[in-house]
């Protein structure tokens, strides 16, 4: 096993190609301009306006959203192919893959106690 340096990207980005996208932070406090997001039952702020891409998510007591995505932040990466990705590092999964919005798919992993993002950004042709 090959030991990274600290001039060296992590494999994700290096070898895999993955991009980072964003990082979410759990919160119980109220955020400026927070969007509802009614089927997972939580408030997203901050994505649109943060220079870093730091997302704030706040949750409702009955959120359906594993308890590790509501209490630890986790950073999230675009990938190009989200089932190829789940196949090919044979990742676990903490939630189900889902479409937050339409041309998004969605899957959490979980990497020793932490929670990772995986987004893949479908391309819709123009008629």
């Amino acid at each position: 096993m090959k030991i990274r340096q600290e001039h060296e990207l992590p494999e994700s980005i290096e070898q895999w190609g993955w991009k980072y996208h964003h990082l979410g932070i759990p919160t119980d406090k109220q955020m400026p301009n927070e969007v509802y997001l009614p089927q997972f039952k939580f408030y997203v702020s901050g994505f649109s306006s943060s220079p870093f891409g730091i997302e704030w998510m706040r949750f409702e007591k009955d959120s359906p959203m594993d308890k590790l995505i509501q209490t630890v932040p986790h950073i999230a990466f675009e990938v190009a192919d989200l089932d190829y990705e789940l196949a090919i590092h044979k990742l676990k999964l903490i939630a189900p893959l889902n479409p937050p919005a339409e041309g998004i798919r969605v899957a959490m992993i979980e990497h020793n106690g932490v929670p990772i993002e995986l987004i893949e950004f479908t391309k819709r042709v123009e008629l």
